[in-house]
């Protein structure tokens, strides 16, 4: 058997990393694409390599033939690489098809070793590589039937969303028999050739000849497999993370702040989000009306203050609609004047706006980092703040404050001209739930200096949305944070959820009850593994102490190396001392939850 490298593109999509230098000898994570290929295919002690190159080939061959002096490399030159596509590349090699089976690869591929496994091991003779359809996934897919037969090759021109169920990705990489290439393949591939040109796909003859006839190559999917495709700067920085070691890994996801629906089967337990809403019938009402949301502006300021207002039962005049609570939270931060009241560990995004001298931290020094409202007016009756920040229930130690206490804090800080912010992000999980809101007119026109933040993000399970909300009766503060903010900070989709949710409402309310009843569950779970203390919680995630085996960083890099689950190592946020470790754990449902506690346990073996 010989391998066939088709590595004559210019990396267009590439623009400056390709300026000198062919797709193959971009590096990721250090190593090129092309050393990767050949150090397996060195591995399968084949006949010989082919490789046909165009775009600076001088480059490429004077590399490989003094990165590789003793293999037998050869290559192919296509002098007309920038008018033709790979279908003249793949002809301009078919003296080598003939001659021996042959693996075909692009070269812009990257791929853990045992994919080539899948083609080389695989008892069909002829097959094409396939992986389910992904949303990152562009090019030619496929569909197959159980016996691996490809029913048919589609091109981009004949995708339809609607059916992505039943699509599979060609991998770009084949296995070719010498019959087949010889007897099937070249004649159609000539034929295709003189009829559509030098400018089209090697795959569209596959398709012809499947639309024509069986094409005699059957599809093999090589699972949860991992591979890229590496077309554009996107696609690097995709496969850097996705082939780093688990520290890297890691390190490259955690600063990318979220975007992990491109990390095929990861299962995230970092980010806090309802697993129960909203509802299929609502994400199908939103889908109904994508085009239009899509093509028309969303409203101003007023209209949105309005839709939430009405969403929260709150006046239009209390409230600031934010592009997430991030946007509010910025803006809070820069129209406060003094010291910040904050108890830690907490939520830093609020005290990070602000310097660490304008800080006053109390630390509630038990082991649960739990404290009252009494806890809180004790220690700053006599410090010098201006504010005073609550998250109800705290995050990440899931801490919770009940209304009659957040209430009379409330009072004791109106007494003392404190303005008291109160992040309800999770409150709707809450034992009580919608009972704990303190999102009430009565109770915020009593109360001006009380401010009541919520991120619509969480609890309602639209995170991609960007929503959050302000609400206070100090009107003037509300009036500045509308200026601050972009009169279309809001977009028409973010607007249409909040104008339709009124009609899912008892669905929410049952989401979140369902969510309790998981929480319970999940907890019981928790406590049995026997290296980690669970510390109850009223919201969507438990902070864990991890007492024995790991450290909580270890712990971290375990979870996502061997199982592909992201947890939040808390090692590295202000309040834990001592040495002790801790990590965050999201509450998801049923199903992914007993992935968690499964790979859990596994560990602890």
């Amino acid at each position: 058997m010989q391998a066939i490298i088709l590595a004559a593109g210019m990396g267009r999509r590439l623009g400056e990393l390709t300026k000198g230098n062919t797709k193959c000898m971009l590096e990721v994570n250090g190593e090129k694409l092309i050393d990767r290929v050949i150090r397996r295919l060195f591995a399968l002690d084949l006949k010989r390599i082919v490789i046909v190159v165009g775009y600076e080939r001088a480059n490429l061959m004077a590399y490989l033939r003094t990165a590789y002096p003793a293999l037998d490399i050869e290559f192919v030159e296509n002098p007309i690489y920038d008018k033709t596509n790979n279908i003249y590349s793949l002809w301009l090699a078919k003296d080598y098809l003939m001659e021996d089976d042959t693996l075909l690869l692009e070269s812009d591929l990257i791929f853990e070793d045992s994919v080539i496994d899948c083609a080389v091991h695989s008892p069909y003779q002829n097959i094409a590589l396939v992986a389910k359809y992904q949303p990152w996934m562009d090019g030619t897919m496929i569909c197959k039937d159980s016996n691996d037969n490809i029913v048919t090759f589609i091109p981009k021109s004949a995708f339809e969303y609607d059916d992505t169920d039943s699509y599979y990705k060609t991998v770009n990489i084949y296995k070719f028999s010498r019959e087949f290439s010889t007897k099937r393949y070249l004649p159609f591939l000539e034929a295709y050739i003189k009829a559509m040109g030098n400018n089209e796909y090697y795959e569209q003859v596959l398709r012809v000849m499947t639309l024509i006839d069986n094409c005699d190559i059957k599809a093999v999917d090589i699972a949860d497999r991992k591979w890229y495709e590496i077309d554009d700067v996107q696609d690097l920085r995709i496969a850097e993370t996705i082939f780093a070691d688990a520290s890297l890994r890691l390190q490259k996801m955690q600063h990318s702040f979220g975007g992990y629906w491109r990390y095929s089967g990861m299962l995230d337990f970092c980010y806090l989000v309802n697993p129960y809403f909203p509802t299929q019938k609502m994400v199908y009402e939103m889908k109904a009306n994508f085009e239009t949301l899509l093509r028309q502006y969303p409203s101003g300021m007023g209209v949105n203050s309005m839709l939430a207002g009405k969403y929260f039962g709150v006046r239009q005049e209390y409230i600031c609609v934010g592009n997430g609570a991030a946007e509010l939270i910025k803006s809070l931060m820069e129209n406060l004047e003094g010291n910040l009241g904050v108890t830690y560990p907490t939520f830093e995004e609020y005290p990070n706006r602000i310097g660490e001298s304008e800080r006053v931290v109390y630390y509630p020094g038990n082991d649960d980092f739990s404290y009252s409202a009494d806890n809180l007016m004790a220690y700053f009756s006599d410090k010098d703040i201006s504010a005073l920040l609550v998250v109800n229930p705290d995050n990440p130690s899931g801490n919770f404050i009940g209304k009659p206490e957040l209430v009379r804090l409330a009072e004791w800080c109106g007494n003392r001209n404190i303005r008291l912010i109160v992040d309800e992000s999770f409150v709707d999980f809450s034992d009580e739930g919608f009972a704990n809101t303190l999102l009430d007119n009565e109770i915020l026109g009593r109360y001006p200096h009380l401010c009541v933040m919520k991120s619509i993000s969480k609890s309602y399970g639209v995170p991609g949305l960007r929503l959050g909300v302000l609400a206070s009766s100090d009107e003037s503060l509300i009036g500045r944070m509308k200026k601050d903010v972009a009169i279309w900070n809001i977009n028409s989709f973010g607007e249409y959820y909040m104008q339709i949710y009124g009609k899912y409402e008892n669905d929410y309310a049952a989401s979140c009850d369902m969510f309790r009843r998981e929480r319970e569950i999940f907890f019981a779970e928790l406590a049995k593994i026997p290296y980690m203390r669970v510390i109850p919680s009223q919201a969507n995630y438990f902070l864990c102490e991890v007492t024995d085996r790991f450290t909580s960083s270890q712990l971290t890099l375990r979870l996502l190396a061997d199982f592909n689950i992201l947890i939040k190592d808390c090692s590295n946020k202000k309040g834990f001392v001592d040495g002790r470790q801790y990590v965050r754990i999201a509450i998801r449902d049923r199903k992914d939850n007993a992935l968690l506690i499964e790979a859990l346990k596994t560990l602890g073996r």
